[in-house]
């Protein structure tokens, strides 16, 4: 077994078991999934660190428990479909497929895109597309989305993908208002409304373009 073998390992078995992921089909999404195929060179050394992983132009690799509770707490099914919001390099992209039928992951740079667009092929994932397009916006050409997840914190859901949730969908993702800790959060969609509920404390950095959105200010 390689060293990011026994890496990968050690982070499902001290990382996720130890804090509440039981789904076996993310332990094992996780525990197959080369994480470190989907860092910048430098920095695949560092792949199973227990923290967020910075890797340029402001964007972050998720931690891994953070991302795999998120996901847990989605409860996707192998026939839905989810909308991805920051693919960053791909990891997380690659974990969603291997656990939905289809993934639509949108990007907003151009060099991230390319990158995980390479990291996805080469692991021969067939099954997610990235998109190119600004994330607050999402994809509504192929919503409505059974799941949808934001690829950082977020300080409130933009109306625009809040439109592209599923009847009976999940959204999840790190909620943090402004000089606020963040925390992660479901929304799901009943009826018509959405209702949202507190899941765990997570200090995620934000996602780019997910800032409060400020109102006219008197000078």
């Amino acid at each position: 077994m390689d060293n990011h073998a026994v890496r990968r390992l050690n982070m499902v078995e001290s990382q996720l078991r130890t804090n509440k992921v039981t789904d076996p089909r993310i332990l094992r999404a996780m525990a197959e999934m080369p994480r470190e195929q989907f860092m910048p060179d430098g920095l695949r050394g560092i792949a199973y660190v227990d923290e967020d992983v910075a890797i340029g132009n402001g964007r972050f690799v998720m931690e891994p428990m953070v991302l795999a509770r998120l996901i847990q707490a989605a409860q996707i099914k192998p026939s839905e479909l989810v909308l991805e919001l920051g693919t960053g390099r791909g990891y997380a992209t690659a974990i969603l497929a291997k656990l939905a039928s289809t993934v639509v992951s949108v990007e907003s740079d151009a060099q991230l895109s390319a990158a995980a667009t390479e990291a996805l092929r080469a692991l021969g994932v067939d099954n997610a597309i990235i998109i190119s397009g600004a994330l607050p916006e999402g994809h509504a050409a192929q919503a409505p989305y059974d799941v949808i997840l934001f690829g950082g914190a977020i300080a409130e859901v933009p109306k625009a993908i809040l439109a592209q949730l599923a009847e009976g969908g999940r959204m999840v993702g790190v909620l943090a208002p402004e000089d606020t800790p963040g925390r992660a959060c479901i929304w799901t969609r009943r009826d018509g409304a959405v209702f949202s509920r507190l899941l765990f404390d997570a200090n995620t950095p934000l996602l780019p373009g997910f800032g409060a959105v400020r109102g006219f200010v008197f000078q």
